[in-house]
């Protein structure tokens, strides 16, 4: 059983293309039914895979645990999913095995791998991707317990260290920027682009600098509704935007769209209706939001993702000691979880052995039963029942033996003799 895992982010692909693959959390499930209709048509050793996809504003990553292999159907599924040749996809993707995938898997979701430095929200985004697999049923014990590990360090990691104190996201990194254009952000208005959890924690955010009015503009109502419900404020379609834009001080955009929601045209006309009162604006999104002519208008204050990033990294500062203690638990944590794949591993082996030699039994006994009954010499059948038995013990060793080079030959000749050609056996 190997773990392994497929990703792309804002550093490892260019801004227009990690977008194309970002999953909303209701597109998780038939994503994952889609995932392992593939592994089914695939080889059968490929049947057992275990999937969970975690998706965020900046990234995409797919882990799994089964044969390695099977990350080419992965690689192929998710470069259509994209629309992208797969060439493309490889180039930009990351793949991590093993102890890569598990320190990983344990740095992204104590927030050591975010753009801010111990961002917490990374940590509910993994659990509802966990959730999500499980009642997919693609989640198995070797993921269930890499990320049950990976709770439990970045748990660890938040009491032990001071990675999270005043820690800064995107979503604070776009609020403090605001303030530092309006005085007092009580008396703004603020417009949210978007529904996922980039938007539901600026949301938060602007609530508690006392915002006089918070809306949120997004294609689908309800989804709007959970972030209005948790803070105050109106929920409008998306389309209202061009037509309301010149009513906010404050907008800030994350969707999954493919192409700019908010053009040049449409900023212009919102300033002259604003007799160009200054408007702050944050485009979170990858791709962007916000075409990047906006920036050049007198009068409006746009921060694209990099901008806000500069601004996360800047928490890092005087952090280093608590980012060494933390990359040390993780290091334990990954020992921990790789002896436990080791054992659980072996289990696996040898009920499967158990299994196979079972079948094998049961077959012959089977095949000797209905000679007998037929009315065949006993002790003919129970040579028969042996040597039956015994070619398919010594096949798979047979067929090894046969293949590949020298040295490997080498190889499984020693091996074959340990396990065939013990003494006192």
């Amino acid at each position: 059983m190997v773990v392994w895992a497929l990703g792309l982010n804002q550093t490892s692909a260019p801004l227009n293309l990690p977008g194309r693959f970002s999953f909303a959390l209701n597109e998780m499930a038939p994503a994952l039914q889609k995932l392992r209709l593939i592994f089914g048509n695939a080889d059968s050793t490929h049947r057992q895979v275990e999937a969970v996809i975690l998706s965020t504003c900046n990234r995409t990553e797919i882990y799994c645990a089964g044969e390695f292999a099977a990350q080419e159907h992965v690689m192929r599924w998710l470069a259509e999913y994209g629309g992208v040749p797969p060439a493309v996809l490889r180039s930009h993707a990351y793949l991590l095995k093993n102890e890569q995938a598990a320190r990983h898997a344990f740095r992204v979701t104590s927030g050591l791998d975010s753009m801010g430095l111990g961002e917490s929200h990374i940590l509910a985004q993994m659990k509802d991707a966990v959730r999500v697999a499980e009642n997919a049923g693609m989640l198995g014990a070797t993921l269930n317990q890499l990320f049950q590990d990976s709770f439990e360090i970045a748990k660890h990691v938040r009491t032990a260290t001071a990675i999270g104190t005043s820690s800064i996201g995107l979503a604070t990194a776009a609020v403090r920027l605001a303030a530092q254009l309006f005085e007092d952000l009580r008396q703004t208005r603020v417009l949210l682009v978007g529904a996922g959890e980039v938007i539901e924690l600026a949301a938060v955010h602007f609530a508690a600098r006392g915002a006089r009015h918070i809306a949120v503009a997004n294609r689908t109502l309800e989804r709007g509704n959970r972030v209005v419900a948790r803070v105050g404020g109106e929920v409008m379609p998306l389309s209202e935007l061009p037509a309301r834009l010149a009513e906010f001080d404050i907008v800030v955009s994350c969707t999954a769209s493919i192409l700019p929601l908010i053009g040049l045209g449409v900023v212009e006309r919102a300033l002259k209706q604003r007799r160009h009162r200054p408007m702050f604006m944050a485009d979170l999104a990858v791709p962007r939001d916000i075409e990047p002519e906006v920036k050049a208008l007198q009068d409006i204050y746009l921060y694209t993702i990099d901008d806000l990033a500069q601004v996360a990294h800047e928490g890092r500062t005087g952090r280093e000691a608590s980012v060494t203690q933390a990359e040390q638990i993780i290091d334990s944590g990954v020992q921990r979880f790789m002896q436990w794949a080791a054992r659980h591993g072996m289990v696996m082996l040898i009920r499967q052995l158990n299994a196979q030699f079972e079948g094998w039994r049961a077959s012959e006994l089977s095949r000797a039963r209905k000679r007998l009954s037929g009315g065949e010499d006993v002790e003919i059948v129970m040579e028969a029942l042996s040597r039956g038995l015994a070619q398919k013990m010594l096949h798979g060793a047979r067929a090894e033996l046969r293949a590949g080079d020298t040295a490997e030959r080498a190889e499984m000749e020693q091996t074959i003799s340990r396990l065939f050609l013990r003494e006192g056996r």
